[in-house]
């Protein structure tokens, strides 16, 4: 489930993009200016922030620097100016797309879905949780610093999981996926994986959730 960060002054924005976030099944949460928007941004984890320019407090081109400067966020700039040096000027900041006003909500949300697609398939080399790192390019999970055994399977399986954390997966979606459709096992196969993953993993074994009467989840 993708989380987004609506940053408008303007109320009817905000509840637009809100509504039709929530219809594709994100989470939006919302600031009236750039200095809210840096103080949620730091507390929270967004998969793309949507920055209006003119603001009050702070505007969205500084809004948009500091918000760089602190995490590795997609930007979509959603702005009533259409001037060229507009967003030429937002593209130099780092911004991934710049929407112009009056702006259509469903091509807004196809253009974050995309914009986000491209930025996890870039970065989801590595997943971060607190000490818990997984580097999927280089096969290693390390827990403080001090690597982890796992399986080949265990890993491709906490890859999984990790991928589409927060999510609850099907036992027979996880079978077909780890283990490939042309694997005939059973839901017990995914079952003792499970157990032994969560003993390696120590302490982040709760993040494992089991979802009851249909898989599991990696939580955070």
């Amino acid at each position: 489930m993708l989380k987004i960060l609506i940053v408008d002054d303007e109320i009817k924005i905000r509840e637009v993009v809100k509504e039709y976030s929530r219809v594709s099944g994100y989470v939006c949460d919302e600031a009236s200016n750039g200095k809210d928007a840096i103080e949620l941004v730091k507390n929270n984890d967004y998969d793309c922030v949507i920055l209006d320019i003119m603001m009050p407090e702070l505007d969205g081109f500084s809004a948009c620097k500091k918000i760089k400067e602190l995490k590795d966020v997609p930007i979509i700039m959603l702005s009533a100016r259409q001037e060229e040096d507009d967003k030429l000027f937002s593209f130099d900041l780092g911004v991934d797309d710049y929407v112009t006003k009056p702006f259509s909500p469903k091509e807004l949300m196809a253009r974050i879905k995309a914009i986000c697609d491209r930025h996890h398939k870039h970065s989801n080399d590595k997943y971060v949780f607190d000490t818990l790192v997984i580097d999927c390019d280089g096969r290693s999970v390390t827990i403080d610093g001090e690597k982890v055994m796992l399986t080949p399977k265990e890993l491709d399986l906490l890859i999984y999981l990790v991928e589409n954390k927060n999510i609850a997966l099907a036992r027979e979606k996880i079978l077909s996926v780890v283990w490939d459709t042309d694997f005939y096992g059973d839901d017990r196969t995914v079952d003792t994986h499970i157990k032994m993953l969560r003993n390696d993993l120590g302490k982040y074994r709760d993040n494992i959730v089991t979802v009851r009467g249909m898989g599991y989840k990696f939580e955070i």
